[in-house]
């Protein structure tokens, strides 16, 4: 491999991260031979340079601290545990409680829509005028307001007259 072929290799986070969830078991090697259309001498050739091990084992760290390799794992496990559900469900062996247990879990993994999702017509916005056009805005969605109706208001206060020497306290 001429050195131009492995910095580019370096450089592809794709194909990195592949290698990592390949060590992560979240990916087989075939479907990485077969993604990137790898013969054995290309296998065996990246298998071997210590740079771009290096660069897998720090996408490795990465992902564990960012928590992606935690999430793709989770993923992988759900779809697996529908399968386990699938069957409780249709089993008419199973208790009824079990059963139903199932559907609802089930029902709760495919209902992914509006319902939970919130509601982003109600807004409230925060505008301070800092003076000189400067202004700091805060726009957020939130849910019901329990009084809207109040209303704060706060008039400019005049400055503070300077102490006269003579006064005393």
């Amino acid at each position: 491999m001429s050195n131009a072929a492995a910095k580019s290799l370096l450089d592809n986070l794709e194909l990195i991260t592949d290698f990592c969830r390949y060590s992560e078991e979240l990916l087989s090697e075939a479907a990485i031979r077969k993604k990137y259309r790898f013969d054995e001498t290309t296998w065996k050739r990246l298998g071997s340079d210590d740079q771009f091990l290096e660069a897998i084992e720090l996408e490795k760290v990465r992902r564990v601290r960012s928590g992606a390799a935690k999430r793709e794992k989770a993923q992988q496990l759900v779809v697996k545990a529908c399968e386990v559900l699938g069957e409780i469900a249709l089993d008419p062996d199973a208790s009824p409680k079990h059963r139903i247990d199932a559907s609802k879990t089930l029902d709760a993994f495919a209902d992914n829509g509006p319902a939970h999702a919130p509601d982003s017509s109600e807004r409230f916005s925060i505008v301070i005028n800092l003076g000189n056009d400067e202004k700091i805005r805060v726009s957020k969605a939130t849910g019901v307001i329990p009084n809207d109706s109040m209303t704060i208001e706060h008039a400019p206060q005049p400055p503070l007259e300077a102490k006269k020497d003579d006064e005393t306290w």
